[in-house]
């Protein structure tokens, strides 16, 4: 029964996060907003709602463990199994602007939650600072955006959003109901607090019958889980031959995760970064991330060797964890 309440919470965070993002972007259009702060809040932040909801479900249950275990191991997943399967279908090259403004923020948010953890843990402090560093960071997209530059790794996830689903982006000739819209959105973010609470509780009942700790668990079956919406998009994405849509949207998703995600976690329930993930997933991540930029900076591309290659090291990865941690 705990099982099934497990895969009942994920669907109801992916098919809420669903709702959320396309009402979302339906207001946006009634209220006159470009596609460009469609793409770079709303969506942006609308698709990363699973993890959210998750990540601080966890932390006021008072498993620390299983909120930043969320937060890093989707982001490992995001590098390794979902980059690595859009990498196997469809071969692509890697743009130069995503990969070292996005992949380079991307290093620079992990170096600090490292940091952070070796010092005062994730306070009230360290979380209002991360926010503001993803505010900045949307800051620095938009300037460059006015300023006729090219779009990083949040625009293109809402152009794999796009090329996932028209649906998803504002069209001047689709307008709707703007109450229905509103009723929508409400029902996407009952559907994801309810979701994430029910994940979080199975979870944690699953971990404790097992002898499994909450790390392993978020790190495994909560971090996958909670990244399915940008495994179903980055698959979908290189299908169409889109792969660097894919790149753009797994860097850009790990951002969101470290900054705005541990930001909002860490103001809700502050926390010390839980030792098996600072002294060894911490510093995978790191690991994984200057890789991804390696594989695509020295063939300018990301064939499927090296998806394949990256698929079985997420596999390695999470049978290591379980035996590590387990």
């Amino acid at each position: 029964m705990t099982y099934l309440l497990l895969l009942l919470g994920l669907v109801l965070l992916i098919g809420g996060g669903e709702l959320l993002v396309r009402s979302a972007v339906r207001i946006a259009e009634h209220l006159g907003l470009s596609p460009m702060l469609i793409g770079l809040t709303i969506v942006g932040m609308g698709t990363s709602m699973p993890e959210l909801a998750a990540s601080i479900q966890a932390a006021l249950a008072g498993s620390p463990g299983l909120a930043l275990g969320n937060i890093v191991g989707s982001n490992i997943a995001n590098l390794l199994l979902i980059l690595g399967v859009a990498a196997v279908i469809a071969p692509f090259a890697v743009p130069r602007r995503v990969l070292w403004r996005d992949g380079g923020m991307g290093l620079l948010c992990i170096g600090m939650l490292i940091i952070a953890g070796h010092t005062v843990g994730l306070t009230r402090a360290v979380g209002m600072f991360f926010v503001f560093g993803i505010v900045g960071y949307i800051y620095l997209a938009i300037r460059q955006e006015l300023a006729g530059g090219e779009h990083g790794a949040v625009f293109d996830k809402a152009m794999a959003l796009e090329e996932v689903d028209p649906a998803l982006v504002p069209r001047a000739e689709s307008r709707g109901s703007v109450v229905l819209a509103i009723v929508f959105l409400l029902a996407g973010m009952a559907l994801i607090i309810w979701g994430g609470s029910m994940l979080v509780d199975a979870a944690i009942t699953i971990s404790a019958s097992l002898g499994v700790s909450d790390e392993v668990i978020g790190l495994t079956v909560v971090a996958v889980g909670t990244s399915l919406p940008e495994l179903v998009t980055s698959a979908i994405a290189a299908l169409k031959r889109e792969g660097e849509i894919a790149l753009g949207n797994v860097l850009g998703s790990n951002i969101y995760n470290v900054l705005f995600i541990g930001g909002i976690t860490g103001m809700v329930s502050p926390t010390r970064i839980p030792a098996s993930i600072l002294q060894f997933d911490l510093w995978v991540l790191l690991c994984v991330s200057a890789l991804v930029m390696a594989f695509a900076f020295t063939g300018k591309r990301l064939s499927r060797l090296e998806g394949g290659f990256l698929v079985a090291g997420y596999a390695g990865y999470t049978a290591l964890t379980a035996g590590l941690w387990g």
